[in-house]
């Protein structure tokens, strides 16, 4: 096979697993990208990279989450269930040992609200 070989490009598709196939569900709800972009004013390059499930693609702050939370609304799906995912992404090692203390300073607080906020 071609893509084994060694120095053979990479496949085009990600070669990490995808939690949620957002753009499935997405498809059988009947909503295009283009209707998301419309009704929530998040440009089609965020969105694709939120279906990607790239998150590092998205503007960052506070607006990542305002904008899982809206994509999810536009689906129809349980946006505790996409910040999950997102959550998870971004801090696997949080997600690994609750426990441990924050290394990055001030971020601790803010990484137990969040977790906190999607669990309620």
């Amino acid at each position: 096979m071609k893509s084994q070989e060694f120095g053979a490009p990479a496949p085009t598709q990600s070669s990490r697993p995808s939690a949620l196939d957002l753009s499935k569900s997405r498809r059988t709800k009947g909503v295009s990208l283009e209707e998301i972009a419309e009704k929530t004013k998040i440009s089609l390059r965020f969105l694709l990279a939120i279906e990607a499930e790239e998150f590092e693609k998205l503007p960052g702050g506070i607006f990542n989450t305002s904008y899982l939370r809206q994509y999810a609304a536009a689906i129809g799906l349980d946006e505790g269930d996409l910040l999950a995912c997102y959550n998870r992404a971004m801090n696997p090692s949080s997600v690994q040992s609750p426990s441990a203390p924050a290394k990055n300073g001030g971020r601790g607080l803010f990484d137990r609200f969040l977790r906190l906020s999607t669990q309620a």
